[in-house]
């Protein structure tokens, strides 16, 4: 009896400064890795985010740009760290498709190597072209590409990016040609469009509206499950014949070490959350085109899950090759 309660005792005392830490959490500054340059979609909802979860939370929620290696420093460097909570990575889909591409160097899984925290948000795409282009549909792109094989071409942001895993999906479902053009960021890929040198590209909608207006581009269908209210008389990629493209939308999600304990996550979650229903940060949101998504752990798990074995079924099929 006296052996019982000793080491129940023991236990106690070991159980105890951890749930101690847990309530006392966070009791010092957090990092919150981004794997892409300032100035991006990310790193405008990353610190979007910061800047409120370091209200509601009482401690500094600090952005770290990792650029490199599409994503790959930040992810290996969050991958490190200790699993307890004050190391976060906004990450998006290079981190399901850099291991399929690229298994030498992205040596983690997805999901079993991290902690998943949130599905933050999605950022639907949208297939452009020229504004004085002679294509008006993407039936217009098939039928070019048809007679005339390998003359349609289509801008990415680069190799593996959700532009060129579109353009690969659209072109496989098609059954068409299409060439791949990839360049050093969306930028570049979508002045060449305009310019008339690459034929379209599948683009966040941030921006577009704008040149729309001055007649430099123009919409050829939108990647959704229903018709965007700016663009109300395009038709989405599933009037146009092809289901399922708004799941290519770019997303945009938390992850931690793994080993994070499960109540640190769900408090993280909560505090997305908090951040993302306030009007102003909608407002911001739905400047950027972004759509608010609401997937805790669980469920975020089950999404990169789906989101890799689809990726992986497209890259095999398209046979695309890592630069």
């Amino acid at each position: 009896m006296k052996r019982f309660v000793l080491q129940a005792a023991v236990l106690c005392a070991a159980v105890l400064p951890a749930a101690q830490s847990l309530a006392a959490y966070p009791e010092k500054t957090i990092r919150l890795v981004v794997g892409y340059a300032p100035g991006g979609s990310a790193d405008i909802v990353a610190r979007i985010l910061a800047k409120e979860m370091t209200v509601s939370m009482g401690q500094t929620v600090v952005v770290e740009n990792k650029p490199g290696a599409n994503a790959l420093i930040a992810t290996k460097d969050v991958e490190r760290a200790s699993p307890d909570g004050y190391t976060v990575l906004l990450t998006s889909l290079s981190h399901v498709v850099n291991p399929i591409l690229n298994p030498k160097n992205a040596t983690y899984n997805p999901t079993e190597s991290f902690t998943p925290v949130s599905l933050i948000a999605t950022l639907p795409l949208i297939a452009v072209t020229a504004h004085d282009a002679p294509y008006t549909s993407v039936k217009d792109l098939i039928q070019s590409a048809r007679s005339k094989p390998g003359s349609i071409t289509y801008g990415s942001a680069g190799n593996g990016g959700s532009g060129h895993l579109a353009g690969a999906l659209f072109a496989l479902n098609a059954g068409v040609e299409m060439t791949h053009i990839p360049f050093k960021g969306n930028a570049p890929a979508l002045t060449e469009v305009m310019a008339g040198r690459v034929s379209y590209t599948f683009f966040p909608m941030v921006g577009i509206a704008e040149l729309v207006e001055e007649k430099r581009l123009k919409v050829l269908a939108v990647a959704t499950q229903d018709r965007m209210p700016r663009f109300a008389n395009v038709p989405t990629m599933d009037e146009a014949g092809f289901k399922g493209f708004e799941e290519t939308a770019i997303w945009l999600g938390l992850l931690a070490p793994a080993g994070t304990p499960v109540e640190i996550a769900n408090r993280l979650h909560r505090e997305t959350l908090k951040a993302l229903a306030l009007p102003e940060v909608k407002k911001r949101l739905e400047g950027l085109g972004a759509v608010s998504a609401d997937k805790g752990p669980k469920e975020f798990s089950a999404y990169l899950k789906s989101d890799a074995e689809r990726w992986a079924r497209v890259i095999k099929a398209s046979g695309i090759k890592p630069n």
